[in-house]
């Protein structure tokens, strides 16, 4: 390696990390780049990384393709000097290293380069943008955009995750939901909607549309996420004595409270009131209540927990990611709302940091946001429960002996049966289903 040249290297990985896979390389030997420029994306079994450029400079070579694993420190590639200093610094060596150019053929070239003017950057495609990441890819099959249907802002016209997000936001169906309906789809919630629906669920089949009648196979590898969420499920499954206990919840208080107070609030806080915030607040309250909901098993010991961290469960292009709000009994309803849908937004471009993902006692997950009624959420180990909250449903129900149309929700507690008794559990769903029926109890605190 040359003394000029400057080695890009793979970053320090989380303590739990091995190794990553390199998903996406931003720029090729050659290419210009300047400080801080996105060089590559590395993928772990938790979150997506970013190598940037260390200096100013050109990209002489590139160590790795993408697929490859790769560990901390390991190079990527070498980052050389940038052309105009490379051009100063060419007579001062005082020696001819690289034949000159023919006249004749840059005379040519110029004369082929006069019909479409000239140049702005010498290192720039005259032809179509560079074609966008796998990652980017996948982003825009799952938002159903074409490259065409997206303005690339990055380096040559690359298309980013930025410009499909801005894209889909334009078209209503970004992070965020501008373009659903809560009075025509009462089954969820605004900030709930936004945290499950982040980049439109987990991975798409990496083939296209088939032709009619055609049989045909087709072998990806998993992503790491996706196998690690099948190791823990599995391990889930097998290490922890599941049971699952259900209940229903009618909505009409919360759906009023929500209904009389949500401009308000988004003025006063600049957030949306949804349903996730009085979820997790009903949680807290519950956990501190019956706090071996709240332990975890530790060998033959019960560890109790003196705080509540709370996952909320958040589907994301790779995967699901369960970010975790931290400190949860000291958290405004609005603080609670605005990390949620900050977890959404940045799920969904892959910028979740690795601390954010770590720990956790207790998980909340909310299938309702695509349409779930009914299901059994796997307990998240070491944890020893997880609530499942459900689409809400127009169902008739009995009333003071009248049969009455209530929108009702069904919640599932999953739990650990060999550290919670049943009685702690369908006690804990009821103090949850109580708070939510009548939020008062929130306030008040009973």
């Amino acid at each position: 390696m040359s003394a000029e040249q400057t080695p890009i290297q793979v970053p320090q990985l989380p303590e739990s990390v091995a190794d990553a896979t390199v998903v996406a390389l931003h720029r090729k030997p050659g290419d210009a780049v300047r400080r801080d420029e996105l060089i590559a994306e590395l993928e772990t079994d938790k979150v997506v990384l970013e190598v940037n450029a260390p200096a100013d400079g050109t990209l002489v070579d590139l160590a790795v393709a993408e697929g490859d694993t790769v560990h901390a420190d390991d190079v990527l590639g070498h980052l050389g000097p940038a052309p105009a200093q490379a051009a100063e610094e060419a007579p001062a060596a005082g020696e001819h290293v690289e034949p000159e150019p023919d006249p004749a053929s840059a005379e040519a070239d110029e004369a082929d380069a006069g019909d479409e003017g000239p140049e702005p950057e010498p290192v720039a495609d005259a032809g179509s943008p560079p074609p966008p990441s796998p990652a980017v890819r996948r982003l825009l099959q799952e938002a159903g955009l074409s490259e065409d249907q997206v303005r690339g802002t990055g380096p040559d016209g690359r298309i980013q995750r930025e410009d499909v997000e801005r894209a889909q936001l334009a078209a209503g169906s970004g992070v965020g939901g501008k373009g659903d309906d809560t009075s025509r789809r009462p089954a969820a919630d605004d900030a709930g909607r936004d945290s499950a629906r982040a980049a439109a669920g987990a991975e798409p089949p990496a083939g296209g549309p088939r032709a009619a009648g055609e049989r045909g196979t087709e072998r990806v590898p998993m992503s790491r996420l996706r196998a690690r969420i099948a190791e823990r499920l599995l391990e889930a499954k097998q290490s922890t004595a599941m049971l699952t206990t259900f209940n229903e919840i009618d909505m009409s208080q919360a759906m009023a409270l929500r209904g009389r107070y949500k401009d308000r609030f988004e003025q006063t806080h600049g957030i949306k009131l949804g349903f996730m915030g009085l979820f997790v607040v009903a949680a807290t309250r519950a956990l501190q209540r019956f706090p071996v909901i709240n332990a975890a098993l530790d060998g033959e010991e019960i560890v109790y927990h003196h705080y509540t961290d709370i996952g909320i469960a958040v589907s994301s292009p790779r995967g699901l990611v369960v970010p975790v709000l931290r400190d949860t009994g000291n958290a405004s309803i609005a603080d609670i709302e605005r990390r949620i849908r900050d977890f959404a937004e940045r799920a969904g471009s892959g910028k979740l940091d690795i601390d954010e993902l770590r720990g956790g006692t207790f998980t909340i997950t909310n299938g309702g946001v695509f349409g779930s009624l009914f299901s059994t959420p796997i307990v998240n180990p070491p944890q020893s429960a997880i609530l499942g909250m459900h689409a809400i449903q127009e169902r008739p129900v009995a009333v003071d002996g009248e049969v009455v149309i209530r929108p009702m929700m069904y919640v599932a507690l999953s739990y650990d049966h060999r550290l919670v008794d049943g009685a702690d559990a369908v006690q804990f769903l009821v103090a949850i289903k109580e708070a939510i029926e009548d939020p008062a109890r929130l306030v008040l605190d009973v």
